[in-house]
């Protein structure tokens, strides 16, 4: 099992980026997969999933109506839209299954800073 995360850079307050994530080693239509991130010195949050065809999404509350999750099944991708960010979205962002159902090969994450 592999994730590869990118997407992720320096960014003004307000800005956008879209973040991306190729799953491969599973059977990725099968399954509910999630972004999460973790700042230093803080435990791994959850911030949105999207769950298998037809689709639907959750968000943590501090993300929604800023943050879009989506997923290309032929592409085994996921995808994370995040607008209007803010300094305290500044975090390592990682894919995976639902917690409890985390694959333990965890990628290398894809950094986003929120800064002026």
């Amino acid at each position: 099992v592999q994730f590869v995360e990118s997407g992720g850079g320096l960014v003004q307050p307000g800005g956008s980026l879209p973040l991306s994530c190729i799953a491969s080693g599973f059977t990725f239509t099968k399954y509910t997969i999630c972004w999460y991130r973790q700042a230093p010195g803080q435990e791994r949050e959850l911030v949105a999933l999207i769950t298998q065809a037809p689709s639907t999404t959750y968000y943590t509350d501090s993300v929604k109506g800023r943050f879009t999750i989506s997923r290309d099944d032929a592409k085994n991708t996921l995808y994370l839209r995040m607008n209007s960010l803010k300094p305290e979205d500044s975090s390592m962002y990682y894919c995976n299954r639902l917690p409890g159902w985390t694959f333990p090969s965890w990628g290398q994450g894809t950094q986003v800073t929120v800064s002026s």
